[in-house]
C-alpha cells in the first residue's frame, strides 16, 4: 500500500513538471522573423545580452539591447524576443554561454532567426508597478540618512537635479509674477500721467487761442503744444512698457508652465522606468534564491520577458523626455537672461529719453530755435481772456410782472 502511494506521488510530481513545461504565453502572440546584423568592427559584438536557456528555461531570449549598438540601430529585435537560430544553426538545447560564443565566433555579419514577442506594454503595468511608482515618488526627496533610519532601499533614492528644478521654477514664476504686476502698475501710472498731459495741453491751447495778448497767447499755445508732445512721448513709453509686460507674461504663462509640465512628465516616466528595474531585480533575486525551478521559468518566462519589453520601452521614453527637459531648461534659462536684460535696458533707455524730452520742453525748448524762453509767461491781467465784455439782460424783479425786460451792459469777471 505504501509502495503504491509512493508511486502515485512520484507520478503526480512528474505530471506537474510536464504541465509546467508547456508554454504559458499569457495571451501574447509570437511571430517569427530573420534579421542580419553587422558586427561592431571595434568590439566584434552586436550589442545584446541574453538570458534563459537550460537547465530550466526552454528558450533563449534577449534581456537588453545596448544603446547605439548595431542591434539597436537595426531596430528589428527588442528585449524579450526569443532567439531560435544563429547563422541557420538552431540553438535549441544550448545554454546562453554557448549561444554567446556562437555569435562571437561568427564573421562580420550575424544572421539571427527569432520569435518576436508581440507584447502590449499596458499589460505590464500591473498594480505592483503602480505601487512602486508611488513609493519612488514618496522617497524621491528623502536624504540618505533618513532612508537608512527608515530602512528604505538606497537603490530607490534618486535625487534628480531636474526634478528639484520644479522648486526653482516655482520661485522664478513668483519673480516674474511680481515683474508683471509691477510693470502693469508702472504702465497704469504713465497712462494716467499722459492723460493729464493731454488735458493740460487741450486746456492751455484753448486758453492761448482766446488770449488777446499776442505774446501771452503764443506762450500759452507753446505751453499747450509742449504738453501734447509730452503726451505723445508718454505714449511711446507706454508702448514699450506694453511690449515688456507682454514678454514677461508670455514667459510667466507659457514658458514656465510648459517646462514644469515637461519635468512632471519626465519624473513620471522616470519613476515608471525605475519601477520596472526594481521589479526585474526582484524576479532575478527570486530566481537565484530558490533551489527548485519556478513555474514561470519552466513555461517560457513570458512574465519576465514582458517586463523586459516594458523596461526597454520606458527607458526609451525616459531618455527622450530627459533630452527634451534639458533642452527646454537651457532655452528657458537663455530666454530668462536675455529677456530680463534686454527688456530692462529698453525700458531704462525709453525712460531716460522721456525724461530728457520732458526736461527739454519744460526749459522752453531748444535755444537754437531763437525762441524766447517759455517762462515766465508775462500777461496783463487787466486785459486777458478771463476779463471780457458780454451783453446780458438784467432782469428786474419788479418789472417781471409787467413782462418788461430792461437791457443793460454788464461786465463779468
Amino acid at each position: 500500500m505504501y509502495e503504491c502511494d509512493f508511486m502515485l506521488t512520484v507520478d503526480s510530481i512528474q505530471d506537474q513538471y510536464d504541465n509546467f513545461s508547456i508554454e504559458d504565453k499569457l495571451g501574447m502572440k509570437v511571430t517569427s522573423g530573420v534579421v542580419k546584423i553587422n558586427k561592431d568592427p571595434k568590439t566584434n559584438r552586436i550589442g545584446i545580452t541574453i538570458g534563459g536557456g537550460p537547465p530550466y528555461c526552454p528558450c533563449i531570449y534577449i534581456t537588453q539591447i545596448l544603446e547605439y549598438s548595431p542591434t539597436a540601430l537595426n531596430g528589428a529585435l527588442e528585449s524579450g524576443d526569443e532567439l531560435l537560430a544563429i547563422n541557420d544553426e538552431r540553438i535549441s538545447g544550448r545554454d546562453k554561454m554557448q549561444v554567446a560564443q556562437m555569435i562571437q565566433s561568427s564573421g562580420d555579419q550575424v544572421t539571427l532567426k527569432y520569435n518576436k514577442l508581440e507584447a502590449d506594454i499596458e499589460q505590464g503595468k500591473t498594480m505592483d508597478i503602480l505601487v512602486k511608482k508611488i513609493k519612488h515618488r514618496i522617497v524621491e526627496g528623502i536624504s540618505a540618512t533618513t532612508a537608512d533610519y527608515l530602512g528604505i532601499s538606497r537603490a530607490m533614492l534618486v535625487n534628480d537635479s531636474l526634478v528639484k528644478r520644479l522648486q526653482e521654477l516655482d520661485n522664478l514664476e513668483q519673480t516674474y509674477r511680481c515683474l508683471v504686476d509691477h510693470t502693469e502698475c508702472v504702465l497704469g501710472a504713465f497712462y494716467a500721467l499722459t492723460e493729464c498731459y493731454k488735458e493740460f495741453g487741450d486746456s492751455f491751447s484753448e486758453i492761448g487761442a482766446r488770449e488777446p495778448q499776442p505774446r501771452a497767447s503764443m506762450s500759452l499755445m507753446r505751453f499747450g503744444e509742449y504738453h501734447r508732445r509730452m503726451e505723445r512721448q508718454g505714449q511711446t513709453l507706454i508702448n514699450v512698457l506694453k511690449l515688456a509686460s507682454k514678454s514677461f507674461s508670455t514667459y510667466l504663462k507659457i514658458a514656465i508652465p510648459d517646462t514644469k509640465q515637461t519635468i512632471r512628465k519626465y519624473a513620471d516616466v522616470k519613476f515608471e522606468y525605475l519601477s520596472y528595474c526594481l521589479k526585474i531585480k526582484e524576479l532575478d533575486d527570486e530566481e537565484t534564491s530558490l533551489d527548485y525551478p519556478i513555474r514561470r521559468i519552466l513555461t517560457g518566462n513570458y512574465e519576465y520577458r514582458l517586463l523586459l519589453r516594458c523596461q526597454q520601452s520606458a527607458r526609451k521614453r525616459f531618455i527622450a523626455i530627459r533630452e527634451d527637459v534639458l533642452t527646454k531648461i537651457e532655452l528657458l534659462e537663455s530666454k530668462h537672461v536675455h529677456d530680463i536684460v534686454d527688456q530692462f535696458q529698453l525700458i531704462a533707455s525709453q525712460i531716460v529719453n522721456f525724461n530728457n524730452e520732458i526736461s527739454w520742453m519744460i526749459l522752453g525748448g531748444d535755444n537754437d530755435t531763437n525762441e524766447p524762453p517759455l517762462f515766465p509767461i508775462e500777461m496783463d491781467l487787466k486785459c486777458t481772456a478771463f476779463e471780457y465784455d458780454s451783453v446780458q439782460p438784467e432782469v428786474n424783479l419788479d418789472d417781471l410782472n409787467n413782462n418788461t425786460i430792461i437791457t443793460t451792459e454788464i461786465t463779468t469777471i
